[in-house]
């Protein structure tokens, strides 16, 4: 990271699936005009490609081959819709949403050298005026210096009627049950491995999005922001 670097604000947005994290981080990344990094998006990208490739996701060898030479990108849509990721020349944007792509960016995400190669691509994202980082890691390894930092959380039940909800709107055949399963196996996974294990950042703030509006979620983001940040006030606020 270069000194100019330093000085570009990053807004770190963490927690576990379903928590909120995606809706939250891209509309504050509206609200403040800043860039927005999801960073859980390259991993599943890097599932989606691993797996259209035959790759064992077992082999953390050949997994972090496919992280090094697979080719992601963003593409924001003109209809002011979803952003489109775009793995290896193929839009990839539903199938990286699903619950089994979820589970293989967990499970790749635990290889040490997948997590080294990606590392940089999403440090890559901080530019002017500021970022909005969206993960699981963003406060406690990729961001670490940043200025704000967020958790966000809630219950496994209620993540998982959020995921349903999602889901059954795209098309997708899922069972509430299964999913919340997914969920906790997923929380299990997340905590305790020993690489960039799931955990609030020094200093961050938590917020428990049970029960809470998306709304209002923001405007408590934001206000995390402006405590920080006086000097740069959200964009139309």
């Amino acid at each position: 990271m270069t000194k100019a670097d330093s000085v570009i604000p990053v807004l770190t947005i963490d927690g576990p699936s379903g928590s909120g994290k995606g809706t939250i981080s891209r509309a504050v990344a509206d609200a403040l005009g800043w860039h927005l990094l999801d960073s859980g998006a390259i991993y599943r990208a890097v599932g989606y490609a691993a797996g259209m490739a035959g790759i064992d996701l077992s082999d953390a060898a050949a997994v972090t081959r496919c992280a090094e030479t697979a080719k992601i990108a963003f593409r924001d849509p003109k209809d002011g819709g979803e952003t489109r990721v775009i793995v290896n020349g193929h839009d990839a944007t539903d199938e990286i949403r699903t619950e089994t792509a979820g589970a293989a960016a967990s499970a790749i995400a635990a290889f040490p050298a997948v997590r080294t190669a990606l590392f940089e691509k999403q440090r890559s994202f901080r530019k002017a005026p500021g970022l909005v980082a969206d993960g699981r890691d963003m406060g406690t390894v990729v961001f670490t210096d940043a200025a704000c930092k967020v958790f966000l959380t809630a219950s496994a039940e209620e993540r998982a009627k959020r995921r349903y909800k999602q889901l059954k709107e795209k098309g997708l055949a899922v069972t509430l049950s299964s999913l919340l399963r997914e969920i906790e196996a997923r929380d299990e996974r997340d905590a305790t491995r020993k690489v960039a294990p799931l955990k609030p950042a020094q200093g961050a703030v938590i917020i428990d999005t049970t029960g809470i509006s998306v709304a209002d979620v923001v405007a408590h983001v934001l206000e995390v922001v402006r405590a920080v940040l006086p000097q740069r006030p959200a964009k139309g606020h």
